[in-house]
């Protein structure tokens, strides 16, 4: 820090000091992209080593200094081939969000540090001095807030730190050049509902590959194919592949390919026995159980039992009430009950983002969505309200012909409880009707646990994992998800996840709470201010087959 603020003007002393910690925390960036393989950050550093040693010669006259610079530039320069992983999915957009969000935090914090010594300020400087003196700061000079001792020196080194690092990385996200997330475009949509037709009934969450935030990579034969999405530098596919069995590798090993292509940590979130099965066997990847799936026979559904007399009483208590349901597909439902309906579900949502990736469709209503199943509760002899008699809305996606699997819950705050259960059971009553013998309802994480870990003679280890379940449980769904599901008799169907090392699951974890949206790291931009849809990014292959097809 010294030796930078030796060849500075005096008023930038602070600037230097800031400048040498926000270098560093950048070359530690730098180093992360290095262990990515990027090749952006090969290009980086190998321009920078240099560039330092000729610093550290002219400035500090230090001959090791030198020679560490130039001994780290030749392995990369010997092994450059290593580092050739293409960008990661972003958008220009985000050096406004940096820009937003740093400065603000920039100027809260320094609002802070400016404060943090009043027996040290000279005098008593008002709230506009106080920002007037952050604002200069953050560029580098001294402000009208004056100390004694060295504070001034403390504070203005820390305001330097905070202007200096909200201007690089804005700066850097700005210029950098851009690289769109991928999106499933309208002729994958085709092909992937093709395959859907054919083989859609093996996998309860095939119709989800039909999300339109996901991209996808086929098989050489077109037979079979794996959508993702990318998280964090997660490569998070979903569910099983779609398609045929026989061309599931294929599809396997273009996945496997893009993850190498651009350093992404390969997952699976939700596949099944069978997929996992294959996943491991072609990749050399590891599964562990991640919870398991509900899933409901309608013939062998009834009311009736002593199983079912909490279900039935409920049931009872609401139809009493003075409620009714209907289960109907999309497309027996008009425009303007369709409307009606997103607009409910909309507004019913309990978060700020909607939730879900592995198990959401994230759409109601779309005309090519026409199989899909709605089930919605009314209360005819209520005062109608914002959506006429509508209380609450289940959504069931397609599974083969004779499936549906259900994709969200949504129920006015002011209907009395049970909606869900009256729902579900109308649904799973109307199925023969609809030609329907199979529902897939909620997933319910560490179903096995939860269920091992009450009974008798459980050990304290399998005890202390249910212990700790229940107690995350106030904040994630996951022993109630399980009580709700367990009600309706379901048989459990095991999901896993596929992962590459026990050292990235948390990796994975993290990026999966961000899919599913329980986890939002990025800024919403005002709806004014937000990107026109371009065209889509394909991946590589997708380039490839098209240009194979064309010739």
């Amino acid at each position: 820090m010294h030796t930078i603020a030796e060849v500075l003007p005096g008023s930038f002393g602070p600037f230097a000091a800031a400048l040498s910690l926000s270098a560093g925390i950048l070359l530690l960036l730098l180093a992360h992209g290095l262990r990515r393989g990027k090749r952006r950050a090969w290009r980086a550093a190998v321009a920078l080593l240099p560039a330092g040693a000729v610093a550290q010669f002219t400035y500090r006259h230090s001959l090791l200094g030198v020679i560490i610079s130039l001994a780290l530039l030749a392995p990369l320069l010997r092994h450059r081939d290593q580092f050739a992983a293409l960008p990661d999915p972003r958008s220009r957009w985000r050096a406004l969000a940096n820009f937003v969000l740093m400065g603000a935090g920039s100027l809260t914090l320094g609002l802070i540090i400016v404060s943090v010594h009043p027996n040290r300020m000279v005098g008593d400087p008002s709230l506009a001095d106080r920002i007037t003196h952050v604002l200069y700061g953050l560029f580098g000079f001294e402000g009208p807030v004056e100390y004694q001792g060295n504070t001034s020196w403390t504070v203005g080194f820390s305001l330097g730190a905070l202007g200096l690092l909200t201007a690089v990385t804005t700066i850097y996200l700005a210029f950098r050049p851009e690289h769109p997330a991928a999106r499933l475009t309208e002729e994958d949509e085709a092909r992937l509902r093709s395959l859907l037709e054919k083989h859609g009934r093996r996998d309860s969450l095939g119709h989800f590959a039909l999300r339109r935030d996901k991209a996808v990579v086929f098989s050489p034969s077109g037979k079979a194919a794996v959508t993702y999405r990318v998280v964090s530098g997660v490569m998070l596919a979903s569910g099983d592949p779609v398609g045929d069995v026989e061309a599931w590798p294929g599809a396997i090993e273009r996945f496997m390919d893009e993850a190498r292509a651009h350093s992404w940590t390969p997952a699976v979130m939700g596949c099944s026995e069978t997929g996992g099965e294959v996943w491991t066997r072609e990749t050399g990847l590891d599964a562990l159980e991640l919870g398991d799936e509900a899933v409901v026979d309608v013939a062998d559904f009834s009311l009736a039992g002593r199983a079912m007399r909490n279900v039935r009483q409920m049931v009872k208590r609401i139809e009493r009430a003075g409620y009714e349901t209907r289960v109907r597909r999309i497309r027996d439902l008009g425009e303007a009950e369709l409307e009606r309906i997103r607009n409910a579900a909309e507004d019913w949502r309990g978060t700020d983002t909607e939730r879900g990736f592995s198990m959401a469709l994230g759409r109601i209503g779309d005309a090519a969505d026409g199989d899909c199943l709605i089930a919605t509760a009314h209360k005819a002899d209520d005062q109608p309200g914002e959506y006429g008699d509508l209380k609450a809305i289940l959504h069931f996606v397609p599974w083969g012909t004779d499936g549906a699997s259900l994709d969200l819950m949504r129920r006015d705050r002011s209907a009395d409880p049970g909606m869900n259960e009256l729902l579900i059971v109308a649904a799973l009553q109307a199925a023969p009707k609809l030609g329907i013998a199979r529902v897939s309802l909620n997933f319910a994480m560490f179903r096995s646990a939860l269920a091992r870990g009450e009974k008798i003679g459980a050990g304290p280890v399998l005890r202390a994992w249910r212990g700790l379940l229940v107690f995350l449980s106030r904040w994630f769904q996951i022993e109630s998800l399980y009580k709700f599901n367990a009600k309706f008799q379901p048989r459990w169907e095991p999901r896993f996840v596929v992962y590459r090392a026990p050292a990235d699951l948390p990796r994975i974890g993290f990026a999966a709470m961000q899919a599913e949206g329980f986890v939002n790291l990025a800024l919403p931009l005002p709806r004014f201010l937000r990107r026109r849809r371009t065209t889509p990014r394909v991946c590589t292959h997708s380039v490839a087959e098209r240009d194979v097809r064309a010739a």
